[in-house]
């Protein structure tokens, strides 16, 4: 027997006929085997060792990148085939569909693959093969695994990290003009594609349309990307790899299992701070700049409307008209109230809105995001100047002394809304008087004319009307 089995393969199957003076002679075995007898063979070699085997490593496939490789303390997430020599499958964490999540090199696993599991990448897939002495030895594992095996393990290694690591930044696209870097406490927009390290998807904000918007800094979202948030320019792109301490841990959540190493691939759409204010950036002023926009004056301006990354929102250049407003009256948001005051005719000017000074969390649905910071480039047109604060009708000189029998032409000492309408309008065509602009005229001479109609009634008595210094003073409204 000692001579049949030299050479032989596993998995090879011989036939061995063995004549007496090779096997038990002309004694046998009591009970068993005959004196002079043949004995025959039918061998089937399942595995093979020799005590001076090593690992034995066989790299079949090795991805194009390896920026990182297993070393000893290091922790991994990887997936196997365990098998026999002879190919009998003992067992495999693809059949519990769960990877194996380990250690390496201080003991967690037997002896021959710690060793075989050095020097590995992600996405690396080798061959290792283990004697049983660097394996489960003379008593194998008391279940599957019989003493003296040697173990073959088909390994797929698809996460690496260390305890000790950071996170790590790789700067893909850096704007060339980076006026503001983001700080603690600034509130963010940025899409994302979130993936594994052996380059799994598991979330996108493109595939919502819609940016993550967050604080950073202020653990509103895990520490690993609070910290690589940090820093970046509106319009950067980077890489955010990030451990599994500074991620989701050992539980993980959702599709994200534990202990799993994060790569984000963010580009920052746009970023503000609660306590910014607008910022006004003048390009052009006339050489008469000296009548400049208050509350109350009536305007005409172009503007372009976009996001920080340059994303057009608006333009009344495009729709050939401009946009008219009463400055001060409520018609715009604030952040763009404040930003055409001071404002000549004929300036242009770029205001940057926060949006806590523009549309705010909500935004416009459909047209402006939520939370998103806002660039008006504007073109002042036209300036008629207000009324003075809590006027909307002045006169331009001496008040008559006999107002009321002016307005009230037919002398029955009852003035109409008609009779009434009819002055004012006369006084605005003649210059005596001036409405305030930008409002609707009928409207406010409507309201002029309710407010002189004390009792309702629906005309005004001489004895009811009154100028507005005339009126008595309440100061609790």
């Amino acid at each position: 027997m000692d001579q049949a089995l030299v050479g032989m393969c596993v998995n090879e199957r011989r036939f061995v006929k063995i004549p007496p003076k090779l096997a038990y002679g002309s004694e046998g075995v009591s009970g068993v085997i005959p004196p002079d007898s043949v004995l025959h063979f039918d061998v089937l070699l399942m595995d093979i060792w020799n005590s001076e085997d090593q690992v034995q490593i066989h790299t079949y496939f090795t991805p194009p990148s390896c920026p990182r490789t297993i070393q000893v303390s290091d922790f991994v997430r990887y997936h196997y085939n365990g098998t026999f020599l002879d190919g009998t499958l003992f067992d495999s964490s693809h059949n519990r569909m769960k990877t194996y999540d380990t250690y390496v090199g201080i003991g967690w696993l037997i002896p021959g693959m710690d060793k075989g599991l050095l020097g590995m990448c992600v996405g690396e897939k080798r061959i290792i093969t283990i004697p049983p002495f660097l394996a489960y030895g003379e008593d194998g594992d008391g279940k599957d695994i019989p003493g003296q095996a040697s173990l073959v393990f088909d390994v797929a290694l698809l996460d690496l990290h260390n305890p000790k690591d950071g996170i790590s930044i790789e700067n893909k696209v850096v704007p060339e003009n980076c006026e503001r870097r983001s700080q603690s406490g600034d509130f963010l927009r940025y899409h994302y594609n979130g993936t594994l390290l052996d380059g799994t998807f598991f979330d996108s904000s493109y595939s919502r349309n819609r940016t993550f918007d967050t604080y950073i800094g202020q653990g509103y979202v895990i520490a690993g990307m609070d910290e690589g948030l940090l820093g970046v320019c509106i319009g950067e792109k980077r890489r955010i790899v990030v451990p599994p301490h500074l991620g989701y841990g050992e539980e993980g959540r959702g599709n994200i299992p534990g202990s799993a190493v994060l790569v984000f691939d963010i580009h920052v759409i746009d970023f503000h701070n609660p306590s910014d204010s607008i910022s006004i950036t003048s390009h052009y002023k006339p050489p008469d700049c000296s009548v400049l926009s208050k509350k109350g004056d009536y305007l005409k301006y172009h503007y372009n409307a976009s996001l920080l990354d340059g994303t057009l929102l608006d333009s009344t250049w495009n729709l050939g008209k401009t946009y008219n407003i009463v400055l001060g009256s409520g018609q715009v948001v604030l952040g763009m109230d404040m930003g055409l005051r001071e404002m000549c005719v004929g300036e242009k000017r770029t205001v940057i809105i926060p949006p806590h000074l523009g549309y705010g969390e909500a935004g416009v649905d459909g047209e402006v995001p939520g939370s998103a910071v806002l660039v008006f480039d504007i073109e002042l047109l036209e300036l008629v100047a207000g009324l003075p604060e809590g006027y909307m009708f002045i006169w331009n000189g001496e008040v008559s002394p006999n107002l009321f029998e002016e307005i009230d032409k037919d002398g029955d000492g009852e003035v109409l809304l008609e009779e009434f309408s009819e002055y004012i309008h006369a006084q605005v065509a003649s210059g005596k008087g001036k409405l305030a602009p930008g409002f609707d005229a009928e409207m406010i001479v409507k309201n002029m004319f309710t407010n002189q109609d004390r009792n309702g009634d629906g005309k005004v008595t001489a004895e009811e009307f009154k100028l507005k210094d005339q009126e008595a003073k309440h100061d609790e409204l």
